[in-house]
């Protein structure tokens, strides 16, 4: 009796331990399937916010434009923190809506009605990054309605891509080109003068007056202020009052931020500024040379002008880092040639990536320190007043 209770206890247990170990390689099975599944359809609505980000970054605007931004956003606003590092498209990242660029609250887009009879439009590129566009074009813009209170000053970016990013980030709305002329018609104003911050007579100029040609017609009176560096002139020795004040501007702004009494005192330091621009194929890229030439003429034997797309190609970055190592520079600040410290300043300038400017010169091995200041033109109070001057140069000539 005893050994057919034995033998039928060990035959439970065998029967249950069959039962166990057949359940653990289900189970094993199963929860490799279901982390499989839950990887795909994270990827899936990473995928999904992809597309409706690149969907948006585009340089037209259309009648689906806002719907797009507010599906982007609340698409991203859904995902979950691992999901949304998933997010990777032909622009689309997940810095997109998740990198920390300021507090957009603290930037007045400047698109209200009412704006009366004289209109002073101020056109930028515009920027993403929010304390940059707060500080260097709200700047500008504070600036020249302080010096012009009879005239109500307006926005307009150019860039349509940045409207869209700030749009779908912040669910901050500025006009572009197209919109603000518009609401200047509906609004009734008379006499319209257009300020662009950009820094030459380049293609975004060039855009900038092909839009208010289309309107010409519309006001009584419309006029076009100069660009920031004025006037381009045919070659790189041709230099004007509008880049010496812009050279001498940027230059002492630099040196006073990186704790110098003096240019000199920087030289016998051993320290080498550089102003990065963002360069262009346009015939106006001599504007750049034009800035390195005027420099030269100031004695700011210390400063080099640089380009991000190395037009002209001497300020492309291996070209510049030659020359200020050749000049036998040891220290070296960048600083961005732009009216704005957005996208190019932090990333192409000041980056981690290998090629970014702090990188490649990093990565010569011929200097012992390299240093950035991320700031933007727009920002220092000298070249506000230059955009002033623009101003009260085109209403001098009415």
């Amino acid at each position: 009796m005893k050994k057919k209770l034995v033998i039928l206890c060990l035959t439970a247990a065998l029967s249950v331990s069959m039962l166990n170990g057949c359940g653990g390689k289900n189970d094993t099975k199963e929860q490799g399937s279901t982390s499989e599944t839950t990887e795909v359809s994270d990827q899936e609505a990473a995928d999904k916010v992809a597309k409706l980000i690149d969907d948006i970054y585009v340089q037209e605007r259309t009648d689906k434009t806002d719907e797009q931004c507010a599906e982007a956003k609340k698409a991203w606003d859904a995902l979950t923190d691992a999901q949304k590092e998933l997010v990777e498209g032909d622009n689309a990242d997940p810095d997109y809506f998740g990198r920390d660029t300021g507090d957009a609250s603290k930037d007045d887009p400047l698109n209200e009605d009412n704006i009366g009879e004289n209109e002073l439009l101020v056109v930028s590129f515009g920027t993403s990054f929010n304390d940059s566009r707060a500080k260097d074009i709200g700047g500008i813009e504070k600036a020249l309605q302080a010096a012009y209170p009879d005239w109500a000053v307006r926005r307009a970016f150019t860039a349509q891509i940045i409207i869209n990013h700030v749009q779908a980030r912040d669910d901050e709305k500025i006009d572009n080109m197209d919109q603000a002329l518009q609401r200047a018609v509906d609004n009734g104003v008379k006499n319209l003068i257009v300020q662009p911050t950009h820094l030459m007579h380049g293609a975004e100029y060039d855009e900038l007056t092909e839009a208010v040609e289309n309107y010409k017609d519309k006001f009584e009176s419309v006029k076009i202020a100069e660009p920031l560096l004025g006037e381009v002139g045919n070659d790189a020795t041709v230099i004007n009052a509008d880049k010496e004040a812009v050279a001498k501007a940027i230059t002492a702004e630099a040196v006073k931020t990186a704790n110098y009494d003096s240019l000199d005192a920087a030289a016998e330091d051993g320290t080498a500024f550089v102003f990065m621009g963002h360069g262009t194929s346009h015939t106006a890229k001599v504007s750049y040379s034009q800035m390195q030439t005027q420099m030269e003429q100031l004695g700011y034997k210390n400063v080099f002008i640089g380009t991000v797309e190395g037009e002209p190609e001497e300020t492309a970055c291996e070209a510049v880092i030659e020359a200020v190592k050749n000049a036998g520079y040891k220290k070296v600040v960048l600083r961005p040639l732009m009216v704005v410290a957005g996208d190019h300043a932090n990333n192409d300038m000041a980056g981690d990536d290998e090629d970014s400017w702090k990188s490649q010169f990093e990565a010569s091995k011929a200097f012992e320190s390299i240093d950035t200041q991320i700031a933007g033109l727009g920002g220092i109070a000298d070249v506000q007043q230059l955009y002033v001057s623009h101003v009260k140069a085109v209403l001098d000539a009415q």
